[in-house]
């Protein structure tokens, strides 16, 4: 098996808010991480739904580890850690009474790794989980994921809440994590400066439709940005363009070879593009 995680076709509609999840389709390989990214109401925190089986996909084919999960598959349940943006849990328990429920959940569940991690996280043990601040309840929510030695991770705005040195730290945990090479992570992230350090591949969807799948290094190593006048941007071949979004006096064109845009096209300005201003272009610009 290639892939720990593979969705094809994936629909799910929601007539009263009138959003559709509309043919997703993108495979996440064996020790890899991927981001998964998009505005708010993209559709990302269904898909995460549809993949656990918590939302009912209304069409398409979900595999994890190879095989299809039904309600009754506890063993694939146990290969996966998840974390929500939003609360993970009651927040009458402390660290200490989460542990003791996991411990009755989790077959494999790690008492002694998930009391090393309060301890690396600075989270104290016997403080009830309302009194803990959101970088510290995401924390915790971290540590549960990953003491019961999970295969995948299903990471839902993980590192949101935390300030940029413990995110760092954060991000470590999630690079060694995948140094076993049957471990991957599924990212979700506001933050593409974290998925430019530690994803190996993104995701891009968009109202509930795929945009793009593509390498990190390819993004930020080959895509460019083209900066053009009115006549440079009319003279432009259209199989050259991902996507455009026209300034005042200016347009930005997205494309997949800098270099070669650089080359075919002396006179304009050819820019390298982070991860955040290709997501603007793919969810604001215009195709041709």
């Amino acid at each position: 098996m290639e892939n720990i995680l593979e969705l094809q076709q994936i629909s799910k509609a929601f007539p009263k808010s009138n959003f559709t999840l509309d043919k997703l389709s993108f495979s996440l390989p064996y020790g890899a991480i991927m981001g998964f990214v998009g505005e708010n109401g993209a559709g990302k925190t269904t898909t995460i739904g549809c993949i656990l089986n918590t939302v009912k996909k209304d069409y398409g084919t979900i595999k994890l580890f190879g095989k299809e999960m039904s309600d009754e598959d506890t063993d694939i349940r146990e290969k996966i850690g998840v974390v929500y943006d939003g609360d993970n849990f009651p927040g009458f328990w402390t660290a200490t009474q989460l542990s003791q429920v996991m411990e009755s959940l989790y077959k494999q569940w790690d008492n002694a790794l998930f009391r090393k991690y309060l301890d690396d996280f600075h989270l104290p043990a016997k403080q009830k989980i309302k009194d803990y601040s959101r970088g510290m309840s995401m924390k915790l929510a971290i540590a549960a994921a990953l003491s019961h030695h999970p295969q995948l991770l299903i990471l839902d705005e993980a590192t949101s809440g935390l300030d940029p040195v413990m995110r760092d730290d954060i991000l470590d945990v999630f690079l060694e994590f995948v140094q076993e090479e049957s471990h991957s992570i599924l990212l979700s992230s506001h933050i593409t400066s974290d998925l430019e350090k530690v994803a190996d591949y993104i995701t891009f969807i968009h109202n509930g439709k795929l945009i793009m799948t593509a390498s990190k290094n390819d993004l930020v190593y080959n895509y460019a940005v083209m900066r053009c006048k009115e006549s440079q941007f009319l003279a432009l071949n259209p199989s050259d363009i991902i996507a455009y979004r026209k300034r005042d006096f200016q347009t930005d064109v997205l494309v997949s070879n800098g270099k070669e845009a650089q080359r075919k096209y002396r006179d304009v300005v050819v820019d390298h593009v982070s991860v955040d201003e290709i997501m603007l272009l793919l969810v604001k610009g215009e195709r041709v």
